[in-house]
């Protein structure tokens, strides 16, 4: 996006460290590219947390709808699901970079695989490793896209962070965002239930509740409705205290009506059978019922639906950040002028995921990613201009 805004006034190369172009971009589309959020802007704004006040002007620069805009000029149409997110109609990521590229090198921006940067030389021009050995690249301006430290083998793996602190430029540790997390698992959820989908439940934590599914992994949790707990659950277990995530099993029916239904004769049925007819509870739902509440709860039906209800999951850590979805610290936000200079290297830019601020998965991470993209180009640009 830097390199699309600048094109019109300089000389534009563009350097990734991979053998080709976009590959997290890539990976983000597999499923359907979620490129924007189709919600009213002020509330868009609100999902960047602490940071929305310094991302304020570059999103209102580049809002969802001129996303939208921006895509359909690439022959790209686009649609709202019903979550609000907007996704290409084609459902692919691999479409829509293949135009851009085209039109990219169209405006004559030039491309350079496997150059990885790895700092600068005294004279300050950029280095980078290559196939063929270290080469240097002296630019005028630089925009800096490195990413963070999530998913490192399509490219992005946080090794730009001693290189920029070198230079006096302050960095919070990367650490994961929109993750999974690890639970002390019994052998028995383990083996029998890693894999398993839990559908249509509440997660509480704290003030915030989220309706929606997760998945039981080997090792704990993941999915879109723990991502959206994900940060408020890693800060708590990083300052040192417990984090329990609450579950409601049956969020359709209130505590009272399910003690009621549970309180029916059940005969000659098991309590396995019970707990499915009466309250919808089987397969990874019982799973968790069983490892999470205790033994005694299943002789007291108000005990039980109390449980069901009030699930107490016992979060132990998140996963690393190398299998989150993203990730939150990096270049502290004030190092950054309005242009996205960084004020300890006059003519270096930086835009992105490599700077210190995170949003829920929904759009929210590519739209502030072009649209940082950009204000970075249109400061480059600006720069240039001066110079």
């Amino acid at each position: 996006m830097a390199a699309e805004r600048l094109a019109p006034h300089a000389e534009v190369h563009v350097f990734d460290a991979m053998p080709s172009l976009g590959r997290k971009f890539l990976l983000a589309g597999k499923s359907g590219l979620n490129i924007t959020h189709g919600e009213a802007l002020e509330s868009f704004l609100v999902r960047f947390g602490e940071a929305h006040a310094f991302l304020e002007p570059a999103l209102e620069a580049f809002p969802p709808h001129a996303i939208r805009d921006w895509a359909a000029g690439l022959g790209i149409e686009t649609f709202k699901g019903s979550s609000g997110r907007i996704f290409p109609t084609a459902m692919k990521a691999s479409p829509l970079l293949r135009a851009w590229l085209a039109r990219l090198r169209k405006a004559g921006v030039v491309f350079h695989v496997r150059h990885r940067w790895t700092g600068f030389t005294d004279e300050g021009a950029l280095r980078f490793n290559t196939p063929e050995g270290e080469t240097a690249f002296a630019a005028k301006a630089t925009v800096l896209a490195l990413g963070g430290a999530s998913w490192p083998r399509l490219g992005a793996d946080g090794s730009w962070t001693p290189l920029l602190k070198a230079k006096g430029v302050s960095v919070v540790p990367l650490k994961p965002a929109n993750c999974g997390f690890d639970i002390a698992w019994s052998d028995y959820m383990k083996e029998r239930f890693a894999g398993a989908p839990v559908k249509s439940i509440t997660l509480s934590f704290g003030r915030t509740q989220v309706k929606g599914d997760f998945v039981v992994t080997s090792t704990g949790i993941e999915g879109s409705a723990v991502y959206a707990l994900s940060a408020p659950l890693r800060d708590t277990l990083q300052g040192g205290e417990k984090a329990n995530l609450i579950l409601d099993l049956v969020p359709d029916r209130d505590e009272a009506r399910l003690a009621r239904d549970l309180a029916a004769p059940r005969g000659k049925s098991s309590m396995a059978n019970h707990l499915r007819r009466k309250a919808g509870i089987d397969g990874a739902k019982a799973a968790l019922l069983r490892e999470c509440a205790d033994a005694e709860v299943y002789a007291d039906m108000e005990k039980l639906a109390r449980a069901i209800k009030h699930l107490s999951l016992p979060i132990e850590r998140p996963r690393p950040v190398a299998e989150a979805i993203s990730v939150a610290g990096g270049i502290t936000l004030g190092e950054l002028d309005n242009n996205y200079m960084l004020t300890q290297l006059p003519g270096i830019f930086a835009a992105g995921e490599m700077l210190d601020w995170e949003a829920p998965t929904g759009g929210y991470l590519i739209s502030a990613c072009l649209a940082t993209g950009r204000a970075a180009g249109d400061g480059a640009a600006r720069f240039l201009m001066r110079s």
